[in-house]
């Protein structure tokens, strides 16, 4: 697997995620490693998180939308930390060098740490939604809603 692994869904396949993260969900609410049987024979034990992402990943494609998957110690160029934010690369480079994500320098090119680009972009999701909240709260005091 590269760095940056991005995993798109074909249509066909939001019907099916659908379908199995209903029938993770219930497997999610006991305790203890999962076992996964399969159709085809043979069972495969898992840890819980691993469900739990994967959980992720079905709620996502059953959206139709696609995933990229990156392990949080890897190192990132401008180009792959902007594609995962959805992003251009000047805009990352502007964040870079605004301090608001860590980077370090290998000879003349940044390299951004996966972990640093999912906090900034949680920090990031959790300050949009502050904002939303406090204008839905002074549109009500308004009567606007």
């Amino acid at each position: 697997m590269s760095v940056a692994t991005p995993f798109v869904p074909d249509p066909s396949d939001a019907e099916l995620a659908e379908s199995a993260l209903r029938d993770l969900r219930s497997a999610l609410a006991s305790e203890g490693p999962v076992h996964l049987r399969f159709a085809e024979g043979g069972d495969v034990v898992v840890p819980r998180s691993a469900l739990t992402a994967l959980s992720e990943i079905l709620s996502t494609f059953a959206q139709g939308e696609g995933v990229t998957v990156l392990p949080t110690q890897s190192e990132l160029t401008t180009q792959q930390a902007a594609d995962a934010m959805r992003v251009s690369r000047p805009y990352l480079i502007g964040l870079l060098e605004s301090g608001k994500i860590e980077f370090r320098t290998v000879g003349s090119h940044r390299r951004v740490q996966a972990a640093s680009l999912v906090s900034y972009m949680r920090a990031d999701e959790a300050e949009r939604r502050a904002a939303a909240d406090a204008l839905s709260a002074e549109a009500r005091e308004l009567g606007f809603s």
